[in-house]
């Protein structure tokens, strides 16, 4: 049978995007992307949330939340459905009991203090997610340059394919961590800090001067968006 564009459009738009009241789901992206549609709760009314999120599984099977300061007011009404809190990264994992994430090769992660390690949290959550054996380490900064160096040496003797390096203040551990490693190293700057570097921009700054190459920076405190670029590279080394 033979359709016009408009036609064509049309259809495509429907296998696409899925409307819930106010909000239009990118129900395709895993396709595009390697991961579906994650559900930003930060401002969000907590029936939105499930509205969303019950959209989201059955599509995909599960679904993702950052940034969720309203859990109690949602967990009551996801029942029947796997829930993993995370209350240090404050991301939920909604699944269907079933579900289970395909294998995507492996990556590190290390929070230089105990402070960064809610932006390091969401970054394991967002890897996870798409499939990553994940190899942590946190509170190794450069105050105590030493404990850095034995889960470098364990992440490399596993192969990883990068490194999320997540650090407030001053920020100079990814830059560090880069100069050590042969494969790419992700910054996550935290808001952490004080004083004319406050809210992370001393940190940011640090790393975005770097003089190592192969250190990419992300935003402040967005661990997820670290966490999805190195289960990318992940799924791209084991692939192809």
């Amino acid at each position: 049978k033979e359709i016009s564009s408009e036609e064509a459009k049309k259809e495509l738009r429907i296998l696409t995007v899925e409307r819930i009241e106010n909000a239009a789901l990118d129900i395709h992206r895993k396709y595009r992307r390697g991961i579906p549609e994650v559900v930003f709760g930060e401002g969000k009314e907590a029936n939105d949330i499930v509205k969303i999120v019950k959209t989201l599984v059955e599509r995909n099977g599960y679904a993702m939340v950052t940034r969720l300061n309203n859990y109690s007011k949602i967990v009551s009404q996801l029942k029947g459905l796997q829930l993993d809190y995370n209350k240090k990264a404050k991301t939920l994992l909604v699944k269907k009991k079933n579900h289970v994430f395909p294998k995507n090769g492996k990556i590190g992660i290390i929070a230089a203090g105990t402070v960064d390690i809610p932006a390091a949290e969401e970054a394991r959550v967002a890897a996870e997610v798409m499939g990553c054996d994940v190899f942590k380490a946190y509170d190794v900064g450069i105050s105590a340059l030493h404990r850095v160096f034995e889960p470098l040496k364990r992440m490399m003797e596993k192969n990883v394919s990068s490194i999320v390096v997540v650090a407030g203040m001053e920020g100079a551990l990814p830059s560090v961590v880069s100069g050590l490693v042969d494969v790419p190293v992700i910054g996550v700057p935290t808001s952490s800090g004080y004083g004319i570097g406050e809210k992370g921009i001393g940190a940011l700054t640090t790393m975005l001067q770097t003089c190592s190459p192969g250190l990419a920076v992300v935003n402040i405190d967005n661990g997820f968006g670290a966490g999805v670029f190195a289960g990318l590279i992940a799924r791209r080394d084991k692939h192809g």
